[in-house]
């Protein structure tokens, strides 16, 4: 099933499940089962909710405003430099290869926005980037979690751009400022419960501009895989239900195209994961 968050027509912020077109409400404005998509996991609904969701209200899906997968994550953990074709075109794979534990940053939940949101390309800047990846989002709590146990802890996965603004970025060794201006962390369309989709291994990431191909890998190529990830970062931090962590972004970023692929105003780019749907930002020059 393809869970969402979305703005109903009165401006109500809700969520609900989205199928053949129509968006059917399970939040306030709806079935009100839940506040949000973050509370329906807490409560056990995410994932479990019987074809009876088909009596809750519903509209077409061109008539909602698509919000971030999880509007209200406590955390966002980013991972860098985290599959091995990006490794080689950073100049990073040999450095990679000692590495014990991944990168790590993160991004605050108000910088995010929904499928379809323009994203924001800063005024003050030439270097603005795309980097197609793909979220976990945590069902339930978790602390030093083994690698044999970290997949217990995903509800489910969804596409995700990590814009990035590469000279913030790299002004510094650490890149948080570069990842957190407004309107930069695309998240959607729909989140997407882990037991609908199988071995995550086996899908496909696709990050297109205008239609280009600019990445394609298998979420096989990851250096650090899913429970690796999630073993370590709870190692160190507690994750609840609704956090989300950002596994990392394939090789064929624009800052490394020969010349520079990076985006300009206009400029629409898509990230699709097997399974997870589009997720479509058009960029637009913050005001």
């Amino acid at each position: 099933m393809n869970y969402a968050s979305f703005t109903a027509a009165d401006g109500t912020v809700t969520w609900g499940i989205i199928e053949d077109g129509r968006a059917y409400d399970l939040g306030p404005s709806g079935a009100n089962l839940a506040p949000t998509l973050r509370a329906a996991i807490e409560q056990g609904l995410f994932g479990g909710l019987s074809d009876k969701f088909r009596a809750a209200p519903a509209r077409d899906e061109e008539d909602i405003t698509f919000l971030p997968a999880i509007t209200n994550p406590g955390k966002i953990i980013c991972i860098g430099v985290n599959y091995r074709s990006h490794q080689n075109e950073t100049g990073k794979a040999a450095h990679q290869k000692e590495q014990k534990a991944p990168t790590i940053f993160t991004r605050f939940a108000d910088s995010q926005m929904g499928h379809l949101q323009a994203a924001q390309m800063p005024a003050t800047t030439n270097e603005f980037d795309y980097e197609g990846e793909m979220a976990l989002v945590v069902g339930k709590e978790g602390f030093h979690v083994s690698e044999e146990d970290a997949m217990d802890l995903v509800a489910g996965y969804a596409a995700y751009n990590d814009f990035s603004v590469r000279d913030w970025q790299l002004a510094t060794t650490q890149w948080t400022p570069g990842k957190n201006f407004p309107g930069t962390g695309g998240f959607g369309p729909y989140l997407v419960p882990a037991a609908d989709l199988g071995n995550v291994e086996e899908l496909t990431l696709e990050t297109r501009v205008n239609g280009e191909i600019r990445q394609k890998a298998s979420v096989a190529d990851l250096y650090f895989s899913i429970p690796q990830l999630i073993s370590y970062v709870t190692g160190f931090t507690k994750l609840s239900p609704g956090d989300v962590i950002v596994t990392g972004t394939p090789g064929g970023v624009g800052r490394f195209m020969t010349p520079p692929g990076l985006l300009s105003a206009g400029d629409v780019v898509e990230v699709e994961v097997t399974g997870l749907g589009v997720l479509r930002n058009t960029v637009e020059l913050a005001s």
